[in-house]
């Protein structure tokens, strides 16, 4: 039989477990124990105490009065007598009577220790007529009893508490070990067995299969051993995938189109891939355990190299990543560049522990990036610098006027009848002349001077480190001379002149805006005196360049205050008097400038765009009126309609000519466009093409002011015109000059033999039109019948008329 220590030995071996919870058992109860009993025992104590502080007041009250008529008396016997009755009371050893006024009585005697005593003390009176203070008692009880009893009590309770609690700790450990610890030293045995290579059946402790078992503690401990085999089984199978997964990623980056280097954490090379040696022409082997920076062997290369590479370093581990673009080498020394991304790798506590460098060649990139600054900064036709280029040159020759105290002059130059050449002659025309523009301004410059392209037919130069302002002139009056001689374009020859306006830094302006600003009043000035010309500025230009903007604020605001008026004038047949149709002559009625004609505004709207608007809007008002005519007439009469060049060119304006007969309801027949005559001259596939659209769906073209531009009569057969209207230039001096008369007379011959109808312009005389029935000319109209009238008095004409008539 074994000894308890070997039984004991094995039991601490083979379940430590039990061995711990039975030194917890221990440890906790007998200190639970120890608390309790010292707890219970101080309140005993407590109590025993307090009881023997009862029974000295006791004494007081039941021998205070007999002693105190004793002391009264002197009856000493009776005193002594009285006194030991109370030191025959439990624990009170000890008496002392103080007697008045100086005498003592001691009984008993006092204990050895001071500090187990109990003390009480009362006075003893005699109550007559008055009260005498006779003396006072004092009882001592000693507690030496009660502790004595008090350790006794405390070794028993010692004694039986730890011999329960060592026999409960002993029987809940057997107890734990049977249902607990065995198995789960099947459970450690069965965990240590587990393969994933070997898979093994689920785990099953040897206890009963009890609903009881069932729910406990070991019972989920056991499913989740089960489960988490079945996991184990399936994170290896997931593993064996994300092997998988891993060869193919590692042959990804090996074959991946960007150039892959990995670093240690000391950022030496540990891998490059295929792309990296293709790239760099460096052999792997001569990499490993090198530092990026130190691929180059030239010495200035290879410093600036550490450098880049350490700020690359340094700025990966502050922020996480760096990318950017670096002028990379190869092995043969030749230089390229480089997009590179710099990351680290981390663990999964999220430490560094690699770092991955991604590259990409981007030599074509930058290559066209280069093209697309140049391009961005310089105009793509002339190769002047461009407006933003300009505007930057500006503020630099400003700080450094400021900083020298020295001028600068601002040149705004724009090209006089520009539209007129680009309308008649083509947009190659206008680009060739543009050309060659730039290249005479350019020639008038020195060096430090510059020359820029604002945009369409606007040139700007700027004149820096001037000591006075005489030097623009000098200048301005070299680009006017350069300007002198005929523009060769094309087989044609073009003489092209410009206007110039010029803003003096610091006497005009000392701000980039405002100098530009002055300048283009000053050359809108030069513009308004005659062209081909060059104004300073002047305070008094402002006002004329602010009724300009003024002009073209009310003029946005026009349409939708209803501010446009539509005038119209009859077209009469010329053999019968009949009326054919009417020309919409648009009118702005403005409640600050008054009536506003056409030639005012019009430009002004060209110029901005409004054009398009507006244009869509008599086109539609002109229809609607054209409606509303046939109801007062009862005839149908046409309606003709004039068209911008600019309105004309808009890649909307078929679409609004369409609108505008839907919604009137108006028969495209009755619609005929008066077309310039510079306009069909852009012989382009886009202005072709407009026109046979329109002709295609009924609305009739006409040539409007024949004669005044660049006449090519072959034009007239290339597009389906049905009128040609003379200017009224030729018709004015019809009767006076023989040329004119006979000018009219080939016009109108020439058109008919085209199939033409024709209709004279400017007719204000009864002689012109008995001119014009001897020509044979189709129709007429001017003042001769009417002057243009608002709509109202237009539609009262046609009712007066239609009155004679009938």
């Amino acid at each position: 039989m074994d000894k308890p220590s070997t039984r004991l030995q094995r039991l601490r071996s083979g379940s430590p477990l039990s061995i711990r919870i039975l030194a917890y058992i221990l440890l906790f109860s007998i200190l639970f124990t120890l608390i309790a009993s010292a707890l219970q025992t101080y309140a005993d104590f407590r109590e025993q105490v307090s009881a023997l502080d009862t029974r000295m007041k006791v004494v007081e009250t039941s021998y205070s009065n007999s002693l105190s008529r004793s002391l009264w008396a002197l009856d000493q016997k009776l005193l002594q007598i009285q006194m030991e009755g109370i030191l025959t009371l439990p624990d009170i050893v000890y008496l002392r009577l103080r007697v008045e006024p100086n005498s003592e009585l001691v009984m008993g005697e006092p204990p050895a220790r001071e500090d187990r005593v109990r003390q009480h003390s009362f006075t003893l009176v005699h109550d007559a007529e008055e009260t005498f203070e006779l003396g006072e008692l004092t009882i001592t009880a000693t507690l030496e009893n009660i502790y004595d009893e008090l350790q006794r009590r405390i070794l028993m309770i010692l004694a039986t508490e730890f011999l329960k609690t060592f026999l409960v700790s002993v029987l809940i450990v057997w107890i734990f070990q049977y249902l607990v610890t065995r198995h789960l030293s099947a459970m450690a045995n069965y965990a240590r067995q587990v393969s994933l290579r070997a898979p093994q059946a689920p785990l099953v402790l040897d206890r009963p299969d009890s609903p009881a078992n069932r729910k406990d503690e070991l019972a989920r401990v056991t499913e989740a051993i089960n489960q988490m085999r079945e996991r184990l089984n399936e994170d290896f199978a997931r593993q064996q995938q994300d092997a998988g997964e891993i060869r193919k990623l590692s042959k990804a980056i090996e074959q991946s189109p960007s150039s892959v280097m990995i670093c240690d954490r000391q950022w030496h090379i540990e891998f490059v891939n295929q792309k990296f040696t293709q790239l760099t022409g460096f052999d792997p082997a001569d990499l490993i355990g090198k530092y990026p920076g130190e691929l180059t062997r030239d010495t200035m290369m290879h410093r600036e190299s550490e450098q880049l590479w350490q700020s690359i370093r340094l700025q990966v581990q502050r922020v996480g990543v760096w990318q950017g673009e670096v002028n990379s080498i190869r092995r043969n020394g030749e230089r390229f560049w480089e997009q590179l991304i710099a990351t680290p790798i981390k663990d999964s506590d999220g430490e560094a522990t690699h770092y991955l460098i991604l590259g990409e060649d981007i030599s074509i990139r930058k290559r066209y990036e280069q093209q697309l600054l140049r391009q961005a900064n310089y105009d793509v036709l002339t190769g002047l610098p461009n407006r933003m280029l300009a505007l930057d040159r500006l503020k630099l020759a400003l700080a450094q006027a400021r900083r020298e105290n020295s001028l600068i002059g601002v040149m705004f130059l724009d090209l006089d009848n520009f539209k007129h050449i680009n309308d008649t002659l083509g947009h190659d025309a206008g680009d060739n002349l543009l050309i060659e523009a730039a290249r005479r301004i350019s020639s008038c410059l020195r060096g430090t001077s510059t020359v820029a392209r604002l945009g369409g037919d606007e040139f700007l130069v700027i004149l820096p480190g001037l000591t006075d302002p005489e030097g623009t002139t000098q200048v301005a009056e070299r680009i006017l001379q350069t300007f002198a001689p005929p523009f060769l374009l094309g087989a044609q020859e073009v003489f092209v002149t410009t206007s110039i306006g010029i803003a003096i830094y610091p006497t005009d302006s000392d701000s980039t805006s405002s100098l530009l600003q002055n300048a283009d009043a000053a050359m809108y000035e030069a513009k308004s005196k005659g062209k081909s010309a060059y104004e300073r500025f002047a305070p008094q230009m402002k006002e004329s360049s602010h009724e300009r903007l003024q002009m073209e604020s009310r003029m946005r605001r026009a349409l939708e205050l209803d501010e446009f008026q539509l005038c119209f004038q009859p077209i009469v047949s010329t053999s019968s008097g009949n009326l054919q149709a009417a020309e919409a002559l648009l009118r702005w009625n403005n409640p600050t400038m008054g009536l506003v004609m056409p030639d005012r505004f019009i430009p002004l709207a060209e110029e901005t765009g409004l054009i398009i608007p507006i244009g869509e809007w008599v086109l539609k008002e002109a229809c609607a009126a054209a409606v509303r005519w046939q109801s007062i007439t009862g005839q149908r009469l046409g309606i003709s309609v004039n068209v911008s060049p600019r309105q004309f060119r808009d890649p909307g304006f078929v679409a609004a000519v369409m609108n505008a007969l839907e919604l009137s309801g108006l028969e495209p027949e009755r619609l005929e466009l008066e077309i310039t005559e510079r306009l069909i001259l852009d012989h382009s596939i886009e202005t072709s093409d407009i026109l046979h659209r329109l002709d295609s769906e009924g609305i009739r073209l006409s040539v409007d002011d024949f004669g005044t531009g660049f006449s090519a009569l072959s034009y007239l057969k290339s597009y389906p015109f049905d009128t040609l209207k003379i200017d009224k230039s030729f018709i004015q001096d019809v009767l006076k000059e023989q040329e004119d008369a006979s000018l009219v007379k080939a016009i109108i011959t020439m058109a008919h033999s085209l199939g033409l109808t024709v209709i004279a312009e400017g007719v204000e005389m009864a002689e012109q039109i008995e001119f014009l029935k001897e020509q044979e000319c189709d129709f007429a109209q001017g003042y001769f019948y009417s002057e243009p009238a608002p709509d109202a008095r237009f539609e009262q004409w046609l009712r007066d008329r239609r009155a004679t008539e009938s």
